[in-house]
């Protein structure tokens, strides 16, 4: 039988580096403070004996487990993707660990998750949205755990937020919806109760609606799961309605996929006889015949400016002021114009 290796430590890689453990340490951890040439020396020598930090030893030294908890409200599809990608990036350039979990749009299953990273030594959490029991809140004051939401910007909240805003996004878009002449609007919506960026949008199209003199309250709307099926399906009602809508608004892109599909199943065209619109700006929109109106979201800035925010708020060196990002209107062939 081979005889067991012995596991390398700091000592043998500062000896290998030629180095003091205290650079060894600081390479591992601050790498920004150690000068190129002996970065690369004591990294040669980390691999080379195949070194692995105690993570343990760093915890203890640190006071913290430098892993970051994000919980999201579904993993179903690509909405929140992009914008994760980019938080993890960025926590792993600066030596953190992403724990991730989805909720299903499911508030008390998010209570649960949220209590779970706690007790799993979480440094800080990453929610999505800012509509949730005040006693959560609190739960993670009492317990000094930074929470920042992101997707979202409220200003005056005390909590930092990191996102864009919804309501005016939407109100944008549905301008451009009503400059080009549609005036029997109708909405899929994803479900508003506990969902802030759901209802903001909601309220969004219906601020454009009051701003142009038309009736705000006669506007169809069904709220629906974030799935194309419940997006087909809720294109085939409205178009049922009387009159008739020329445009569907759909929450977000997805929803908007789902019209697309609804529209075929009725053997319409769009935008000829209907004109779909999303929210999100995700590949998807991108790459469906014909491409979708939406509202693009800086999907990667927003995850990346999160990740640097919730970090600086653990370390002690920013005051998590909360941070807008802008979005923009995406005009695409599946809105026509109809005063062209």
């Amino acid at each position: 039988m081979s005889e067991l290796r012995d596991v390398p430590t700091l000592d043998d890689v500062a000896r290998a580096a030629g180095v003091s453990t205290a650079t060894v340490s600081r390479c591992l951890n601050s790498p920004e403070r150690v000068v190129e040439k002996t970065r690369n020396r004591v990294m040669i020598a980390v691999e080379a004996l195949g070194y692995t930090p105690n993570f343990g030893a760093r915890v203890m030294a640190a006071k913290r487990t430098f892993t970051i908890g994000a919980i999201i409200p579904t993993m179903e599809n690509a909405i929140f993707a992009r914008g994760l990608q980019a938080f993890q990036e960025e926590l792993h350039a600066r030596g953190y660990t992403l724990l991730v979990a989805s909720s299903a749009y499911q508030p008390k299953i998010e209570e649960e998750q949220i209590r779970s990273l706690v007790a799993r030594g979480a440094d800080g959490l990453l929610l999505i949205g800012h509509d949730r029991d005040p006693a959560m809140y609190e739960y993670l004051r009492s317990r000094s755990i930074p929470v920042l939401s992101a997707w979202v910007y409220l200003p005056d909240s005390d909590q930092p937020t990191v996102g864009f805003d919804n309501r005016g996004s939407m109100r944008e878009l549905a301008q451009k919806v009503i400059d080009f002449g549609h005036r029997h609007i109708a909405l899929i919506s994803g479900i508003t109760q506990g969902n802030d960026r759901a209802a903001a949008r909601l309220e969004g199209l219906r601020d454009a609606l009051r701003e142009n003199g038309l009736d705000a309250d006669a506007v169809p709307v069904i709220e629906t799961p974030y799935e194309i099926e419940s997006g087909a399906q809720a294109f085939r009602t409205l178009m049922q309605s009387d009159p008739r809508p020329s445009v569907v608004m759909c929450g977000n892109d997805v929803l908007a996929v789902g019209a697309l599909r609804g529209a075929r199943e009725m053997g319409l065209s769009v935008p000829e006889d209907v004109s779909i619109t999303g929210f999100d700006d995700i590949e998807l929109a991108r790459i469906v015949t014909p491409q979708i109106t939406t509202v693009h979201v800086p999907h990667r800035e927003m995850g990346r400016i999160a990740a640097q925010t919730l970090i600086d708020i653990v370390e002690k060196r920013g005051n998590g002021a909360s941070v807008e990002l802008k979005s923009s209107v995406q005009i695409r062939e599946s809105l026509r114009d109809l005063t062209a």
